[in-house]
């Protein structure tokens, strides 16, 4: 309450009475010959012009453009002419300047917020319909305009705080306070209390942003399930000790900087998860179709635990195979061979799926298109088995199905028959997969000599004929989204020299896709191959990077957990000395996700919150090195808080394809 006589006769109650009267005493701001201020009386924009004058004497910063309805004999045309020269007021088209027209509220505050060239957080803006009621009625051009004037405190709504009134015309009373406010912003004036000027939220100050990025790689291990080579280490394990042999080797995996687990998961017809449309695997629980007990589901498991370490989990399937041996125990429903017997071969002792099958494609494709609509995988991959490797003196046994091919007007050879069998799964599942869930990869691995003589020098097992393995084709047609081609041998001998088939295997990569070799550990010994020649192995697809080999799959887990011959030692030494993310896949998504909010630094631990509407996989932490950026840690999605030393710092959200944000960059 103010308690002395009001300057001028009209103000004693009114709520703007305390800044005019500063302002008066400023001599900034004049009533009338009749002691009144009117402060209810709207204002022209030319009045306007003549207080900004008084009010913030500028420097010029721009050149004055004569308006056409300003003559140089008007009242206020020097006004004019120092408020258009300081930034303060612009005209309307064809040079008019509309001096005697009403100055509307968000005019006011577009001209005190540009012409004192106000800086506050980008984020207020999308907070302006908390503030204002009728936020919808700002133009679109005020819009940043007004998040200034509101961060500065400079925005007086009266009688209602929540109503901006954007375009209705100012008053002298309204103007008054909103300059007052100006002068408070430029610490020339106290503040003053009233409920009347909207006060801006708390917000955090605005981030620094950095672009930061590391070597992507893919590096892979395979985890073996048949014969429980790797994991269970024995069918019919407890569950206990079946989540903690998978812990373990997931474990081993993070702690040897890999990125990626490739789980079997289908081994012969069956499933180590829970599946309506084909049975428990004997592989898992001693007996097919038994399921876990206590019950728990493997592959649901085995991805939330690979994720939490920051590891992508791979479904590994096989296409066909129905029994590896028949010695080991019945089959039971809904397997293929109990519920739909016509679809099976024998082949020696084992049995196979009959690739020629419409009612095999379509169980393989379902199974398929099962796993990846009900669990969070990263991927699908097929390993070497199509149709069987060769055994001597026996043949397949497909020969009804074919004739039936041929009969209904079938013109293609037996062999070009089965290769186009397998290509059209292949092609099937990809189309499937992308038209599905189009993040989720699909990868093959293919026996690593497409055919003898393909190079020349090459010799071995002819995948393309006694496999049906059109692998070429289907990596020329692009139907995956990498290939991991088991290149199985040494670097020297000509006959299967690593870096002569890889180089084969690129140059037909006519898509594009990525190329990750797989290289067989298990062969690891101290006289015939050493350490140094897988090390070598890596070196040489490392260095292919610039043709798209962008990592490697290591066969199989248990060489690393044993650490043979210190493998994960010299691995860990170089080249996966750093941790790294997978590569991105071009022909996916490259939109960056947002980047992590609120990030905070609070008595030695960095904190920050997610981004909104978008699937996060982890966060990246880089660390500043002189000049560079260092990959120092990747972090699972759950996480949102670690401790920190003294340092300079970028965190980066990354998607689920692997693609990273933009750095939030922290000095701590």
């Amino acid at each position: 309450m103010v308690n002395t006589a009001p300057r001028f006769r009209d103000l004693e109650t009114h709520w703007a009475r305390t800044p005019i009267e500063a302002l008066a005493a400023r001599g900034i701001i004049s009533g009338f010959p009749d002691q009144t201020f009117r402060p209810n009386d709207p204002i022209s924009r030319a009045q306007f012009a003549a207080l900004i004058q008084k009010a913030f004497p500028r420097p010029q910063q721009r050149p004055y453009v004569a308006f056409t309805d300003v003559p140089t004999n008007h009242w206020a045309a020097n006004a004019i002419k120092t408020a258009y020269e300081t930034g303060f007021l612009a005209g309307y088209p064809n040079r008019l300047f509309k001096p005697d027209e009403g100055i509307q509220r968000v005019q006011v505050l577009v001209a005190l917020a540009g012409g004192l060239g106000i800086i506050v957080n980008p984020a207020l803006k999308a907070r302006l319909p908390e503030l204002y009621q009728d936020a919808s009625q700002i133009p679109a051009y005020a819009i940043d305009r007004v998040a200034e004037a509101t961060g500065a405190s400079m925005v007086v709504n009266h009688p209602n705080v929540r109503m901006l009134n954007p375009l209705r015309a100012a008053t002298r009373g309204e103007v008054a306070a909103i300059i007052y406010q100006g002068l408070v912003y430029e610490k020339r004036a106290p503040e003053i209390s009233s409920t009347f000027i909207v006060r801006p939220p708390q917000l955090e100050p605005p981030v620094q942003l950095v672009n930061v990025s590391h070597r992507r790689e893919f590096r892979g291990v395979w985890v073996t399930s048949v014969w429980n080579v790797d994991w269970p280490s024995k069918a019919g394990l407890p569950v206990q000790q079946q989540r903690d042999e998978l812990i373990r080797i997931l474990d081993q995996a993070a702690a040897t900087h890999l990125n990626a687990v490739i789980l079997q998961v289908r081994i012969e017809g069956d499933a180590l998860y829970q599946s309506s449309l084909e049975p428990w695997s004997r592989w898992l629980t001693g007996q097919q179709g038994r399921a876990p007990e206590p019950f728990y589901d493997p592959l649901e498991f085995a991805v939330a635990e690979a994720h939490k370490r920051n590891l992508e989990l791979h479904a590994w399937i096989n296409l066909y195979r129905a029994q590896i041996t028949l010695n080991s125990g019945p089959n039971v429903a809904p397997h293929m061979a109990v519920i739909h017997p016509e679809t099976i071969c024998k082949f020696d002792t084992q049995l196979w799926m009959d690739p020629g099958q419409k009612r095999v494609q379509d169980q393989t494709f379902n199974v398929v298109m099962d796993i990846i609509q009900r669990y969070d995988v990263d991927g699908i991959h097929i390993d070497d088995y199509f149709y069987p490797y060769p055994i001597a003196g026996v043949t397949f046994p497909d020969e009804n199905t074919y004739a039936a091919y041929v009969a209904a007007g079938g013109r293609l050879s037996l062999g070009d028959w089965r290769r186009d069998n397998v290509s059209l799964l292949i092609q099937r599942i990809w189309n499937g997969i992308k038209a599905t869930k189009p993040h989720v990869k699909f990868g093959v691995s293919p026996f690593g000599i497409f055919r003898p003589g393909e190079p020349e020098q090459i010799r071995g097992l002819d995948a393309y004929d006694q496999l049906y393995s059109d692998s070429k084709k289907w990596l020329e047609q692009g139907w995956i989204d990498y290939y991991a081609p088991q290149l199985y041998w040494k670097i020297e001998p000509p006959a299967q020299s690593y870096p002569v088939l890889l180089d084969w295997w690129l140059s037909h990569n006519r898509q594009k896709r990525h190329i990750y070799v797989g290289n067989r550990i298990t062969r690891l010994d101290a006289t015939t191959w050493p350490v140094s020649e897988t090390l070598q192995q890596v070196e040489i697809s490392r260095n292919r990077a610039n043709q798209l080999s962008l990592g490697n799959i290591f066969y199989h887990a248990s060489i690393f957990l044993e650490n043979r011959l210190g493998i994960v030692d010299s691995l860990k030494a170089s080249p996966y000395s750093q941790v790294a993310l997978v590569p991105t896949l071009s022909w996916l998504s490259q939109t960056p996700p947002p980047h992590p909010t609120e990030v905070t630094v609070r008595e030695g631990r960095l904190s920050w919150k997610a981004p909104t509407n978008t699937t996060i996989r982890g966060w990246t932490l880089y660390q500043q090195q002189g000049t560079q950026w260092q990959l120092s840690q990747i972090l699972n999605a759950q996480t949102t808080s670690i401790p920190i030393q003294a340092g300079t710092y970028a965190l980066c959200t990354v998607n689920r394809v692997a693609v990273e944000s933009i750095g939030v960059r922290v000095v701590v």
